[in-house]
Parts: C-alpha cells; structure tokens; sequence
C-alpha cells in the first residue's frame, strides 16, 4: 500500500477555500521537495504549487495536474470550508503518484511536471496557473475527478468527461424611481427585468446540442410597496456543450436584455459573473488515458466518454494553449450523496486505482 492514504486523511482535516490554500499548498511542496522535485512556490502570485523532475535526456513534457480548494458550506449556521467535490483525493492521487514516479525511477527523458492549483471551484485557479507560467513548456496534461455512479460506475473510470461552457451572467437595470399612483412618471426596473426573464428565455440555439439557460436570481426592493423602484438585478446561468455554441447564446441573451430595457425606456449594464469553457481533449491524450487504464486495471473496467452540464476550469489550459495535449478522466467511487452536497463521501479505495493510473500514464510517456 502506498502513501496515499495517508497524504489525503491529512489534507481532508484541513480544508481551505480558494486561494486560501495554505496549509494544503504548503504541505504538497513540502512533499514534493522531499521525494526530490524542484518546486515553485505561489505560482501566479497565489497559492499554486509545481513541481519538476526533470530527467536530463530531451523529451516530452507531462503535466499531472490536481485541484486543492475546498468548498464553503453553512452547517448549523456557521460559515465553514468542507472537502465535498474531492478535491483532497485528487491532490492525493497525483501527489502519490509523483513520489512514486520518483522512486521507480520512471522518468528516463523529457520532464514531469506537477501542477497543485489552487481555487478550482471559484474558476479562476486555472488562470492565476496559465498567468504563472505553470503550462509555458508542457506538452501533454492530465488531470482526473471522483465520480459518482450516476455518472461513471463504481470501480470503472471514462477516459473523457465531456464538460459544458458555462457563463453567469448579470443584468442591472436603472430605471425612474416614482410614486405608485403615477407610475407613467416613473420607468418601472421590475418590469425591464420581467421582460429580460422572458425574452431570455426564448433564446434558441440549434436543438440538436445540450444547453439551458435560465435566471437564478432577481432582486428589487425599493421599500415601499407604493412605490416604483427604479433598480433591478438579474442573473442568469447558462451551459452549453459548444464553445462556438455558447458565443451565440450569449450574444442573443444580451441582446434579449437590451431590447427588454429599451421597451420600458430603461437601460441594462451588463457583467460576466464567471464562466468556464468547454472540454476539447486531445484524441491522443483520450487514447493514452484508455490504454493506460487497461494496462493498469484491465479492459473491463474501461468506462465510455460522458458528457456532464457541470463546468471545469481545467479547460482554460487548452483554450489558453490549443497544441497542448490535454485529457481528464473520470473515477467512479461512489460519491454520495453527490458532489458538492455537505456530507458527501465516497469509496476512498479507488483512489488507488487512479493513482495507478497516473503511474501507468508517466510510464508511457516518459518511459
């Protein structure tokens, strides 16, 4: 049995929110020095971890790469960071893995590189990396996530998980403040931000592809119910499975806004919330993930590719560098009662299994 175990029942007693990651940033370089890497510390100026191994011998590039934050959760009414997207266990898998590539003496050319990101959920931990310099010379990247078995069967692992762009939008309307009993003197925000609901929702893309939007929030209060209020403001969060897609849903969602403030003689200004593009692996790194997992843990414990509406920030790599080979795979462990609820757990031995995989992948690579 490896280390793993033990690195992630460490990490998963110190859960820190993004880029808050100190303790756990701190204790993977601390490791990564020991088994012998070259390591950067606060990559793009946060708390980012690499670390390299670099053989001597000219080669490839392979980046392992693992997310580190936790998630925020409000338990008992108390405001707290809690491990329940797994984020520990991937920090743990690749962590292993790069000690054990080490001992084995499994870097024969090119370079390992060790990516711990920070703030993975908040969809700027991939950024603050690119904006570090952390992928400049890498020539194929990894990555993996736990899975529930909704998703991916217990025990198996997919080596593609088909990731949706994802664009938060916020509309605030400013309209004219009035009595409610002369509301032909006021421009009413309410009824721009109605209106925006409506027209937003009648937005169409072609059919054939998977995406929604919708508004998840609207908030207008002027204090009085006599009175007009002249503020609204309305978010919406939408998905698609395309990023050339998604460019054309966004555009007409903006414009439906536009078109609704100018209807009741209001205006809208319009801001991005957040936003994560969508997956575009490499069919080579697709193939390497797959023969490894079969190499590892035999065919039948191959998953098919799935496709997901939830948003990664992994992906911001291959936009940022498109010639990177880049593949993630998905493990199936049961996660419940799902990613992200409060007491969300999983079967913490197949972390093993991907683990292994990520051995098998350095073997492959830079054997």
């Amino acid at each position: 049995m490896s280390d793993l175990m033990e690195h992630f029942k460490y990490l998963h007693t110190i859960p820190e929110r993004g880029m808050e990651e100190v303790k756990t940033s701190a204790y993977l370089a601390d490791c990564l020095e020991k088994a012998g890497y070259t390591v950067t510390r606060h990559v793009g100026g946060k708390t980012g971890v690499v670390g390299v191994w670099d053989s001597g011998v000219p080669g490839p590039v392979l980046g392992l790469r693992a997310d580190m934050d936790a998630l925020t959760h409000v338990i008992d009414g108390v405001r707290c960071a809690r491990h329940t997207c797994g984020h520990d266990g991937h920090s743990s898998m690749v962590l292993t893995a790069a000690e054990e590539a080490v001992a084995q003496g499994l870097v024969k050319k090119g370079k390992l590189k060790i990516l711990f990101q920070p703030a993975e959920e908040l969809a700027s931990g991939a950024l603050s990396m690119i904006e570090g310099g952390a992928i400049d010379d890498v020539d194929i990247l990894i990555g993996a996530h736990i899975q529930p078995a909704a998703n991916v069967p217990t025990g198996s692992i997919t080596p593609a998980m088909y990731h949706a762009a994802q664009y938060m939008m916020t509309a605030r309307f400013h309209g004219l403040a009035a009595h409610g009993s002369r509301p032909h003197l006021g421009v009413n925000a309410i009824e721009a931000g109605a209106m925006a609901v409506a027209g937003v929702s009648m937005v169409h893309i072609d059919p054939n592809l998977s995406f929604s939007v919708k508004p998840t929030r609207f908030v207008c209060d002027n204090g009085a119910l006599n009175a007009i209020p002249p503020e609204a403001v309305v978010s919406w969060d939408m998905r698609c499975e395309e990023n050339g897609a998604m460019e054309e849903m966004k555009e007409k969602a903006m414009r439906a806004v536009k078109a609704a403030a100018d209807a009741v003689g209001a205006t809208a200004d319009l801001s991005c919330d957040g936003e994560v593009p969508a997956a575009e692996y490499s069919e080579e790194a697709i193939r390497l993930i797959s023969d490894a997992v079969r190499d590892t843990l035999g065919a039948d414990r191959l998953y098919k590719p799935i496709r997901l509406t939830g948003g990664e920030d992994f992906h911001y790599y291959i936009r940022h560098k498109p010639t990177l080979k880049a593949g993630y795979f998905g493990l199936g462990c049961n996660a419940l009662p799902g990613l992200h609820h409060p007491d969300m757990h999983f079967e913490t031995k197949y972390l093993e299994d991907g683990k292994d995989v990520f051995v098998t992948i350095v073997k492959k690579v830079l054997g």
